[in-house]
Parts: structure tokens; C-alpha cells; sequence
């Protein structure tokens, strides 16, 4: 999530200004799960000022009791098709066969409940999850049809590993998030792992149905006086991947 601190006003505004094209909205500060009046007001501002909501960035953990309907009115009052979801809380590598029918069945639940709205839901490819690489991934989308994926590079993951990473689940990937940490979680200007994500943007243009989305994540500082050249950077990649 990007600029937590910023209204979603002022979001829009530095979005804008910077001439990026979509967003998706995070249901933890800016539009909370169950409030469609703000999440009505926010899709308006967001088109005002000429940009798109892509998605909404839910915290929907497939808990057993956790309810989805909420995020679902929010998402739908923002004119988002998709809704980006995690995958239990607990770590592929801890999990036992009831973490995974639990969170498995859950999951299925809420793809069904989505798809009746006409709302696609997207894992957050992350540790502490069901979803911390493409084995886990990809055994979750077997067991959940419907259900598409994220993608990031791991924290501490190589170009190499990273670039193979995405390659393993490429398929299924809805949108990137894009930020450059390096060696772990010290946040780097993009054009710091240029290599990487010039390699990424040429290998994912050349896929039948290349992720629809990448979304800028995690500026430094969460300085909004760093989103124009970082927005600038990252089109420059994109444009001559294409």
C-alpha cells in the first residue's frame, strides 16, 4: 500500500500528476470494506482526474468466518472487477492438509460469491500465506478455479530466481506490483533494479495474455515528491517493452 498517510484526495491528485493511469484503492485506510457511499465518492474522484480503478486491495484472509460481502459492496461502489485477497496466514512451508482445506474451501466460497457480482479474486503473492511461491501458487489455483494471482519478487530473491519465479505461474498472473527492494527490505528508487524489471516487462509483453496491471508500490519514504520520476520510470520500461 502507497501512501498511507495521504488522503485519497491527495492520492489522485500525485497519481495524476504523475501521469499514471490506474489505481487500486486499499480497503485498510482509504476506502473501508462495507462504506460504498466512500467508495462511491472515491471512484468519482478517481475518474474525475482521469484515471481508472483497476482493483481494490482487500485484507480477506479466507478466514472461516470472515465475511466477504462487505469487500464486495466496496468494490462494487468503486466499479472495480477485481478484488486482491491473501491466502490464510499461515506459511506454505508450516501448513498442514486441514490449513489448506480450510482455506482451500474458504476461497472457493468467495470466488463464487465474487463471480455472481462479476468480480475476479486475485492472491497477494506473498510469505505468510498459502501463496509464497509458484509451487503453493499453483497447487491453490488447481484447487480453486477462478481464482488468479499477483506477482512480486521475493524479498532477498536474485533477479534470476525472481525472473523464474514469475515465469512458473506467468500464466496466471492478473497484475505486478513494482518496487525494487534489495538485498531484503530496504527500499531502492526503481531504476535500481533496472535489470530485472526491464528483463520482466520484455518477458511478460510476449505472453498470449500478459498481466493487465502494474502497479507502482512502496516509494521511498513514502515521498510523494519521488512518484513523477518514479512513474516515469517505470513507463519507460513499459514502452519499450511493447
Amino acid at each position: 500500500m502507497t501512501f498511507r498517510q495521504l488522503t485519497a484526495e491527495q492520492v489522485v491528485a500525485a497519481a495524476a500528476g504523475a501521469g499514471l493511469e490506474v489505481i487500486e484503492w486499499g480497503g485498510d485506510v482509504h476506502v473501508p470494506p462495507g462504506d460504498p457511499e466512500r467508495a462511491a465518492e472515491v471512484a468519482q474522484a478517481t475518474t474525475d482526474a482521469g484515471l481508472e480503478v483497476c482493483s481494490y486491495g482487500s485484507y480477506f484472509r479466507a478466514g472461516a468466518d470472515e465475511q466477504l460481502t462487505p469487500i464486495l459492496d466496496s468494490a462494487e461502489a468503486l466499479g472495480a472487477d477485481r478484488v486482491r485477497v491473501w491466502a490464510g496466514t499461515v506459511d506454505a512451508s508450516d501448513a498442514d492438509d486441514a490449513d489448506w482445506a480450510a482455506v482451500t474451501g474458504r476461497l472457493k466460497d468467495a470466488v463464487s460469491e465474487a463471480s455472481e457480482r462479476g468480480i475476479r479474486l486475485s492472491l497477494e503473492y506473498h510469505r505468510r500465506t498459502l501463496a509464497p511461491d509458484p509451487a503453493s501458487v499453483n497447487r491453490l489455483l488447481q484447487y480453486v478455479p477462478g481464482l488468479g494471482t499477483y506477482w512480486q519478487p521475493a524479498v532477498d530473491a536474485p533477479d534470476a530466481q525472481a525472473l523464474a519465479e514469475f515465469d512458473a505461474i506467468a500464466a496466471h498472473v492478473d497484475a505486478v506490483h513494482v518496487f525494487s527492494w534489495w538485498p531484503a527490505a530496504e527500499r531502492l528508487r526503481l531504476h535500481e533494479r533496472e535489470a530485472l524489471w526491464q528483463r520482466l516487462f520484455g518477458e511478460a509483453s510476449a505472453l498470449p495474455s500478459p498481466p493487465r496491471d502494474a502497479l507502482l508500490e512502496f516509494v521511498p519514504g513514502d515521498d510523494p515528491a519521488l512518484l513523477p520520476a518514479e512513474a516515469a520510470t517505470l513507463r519507460g520500461w513499459i514502452a519499450a517493452a511493447q
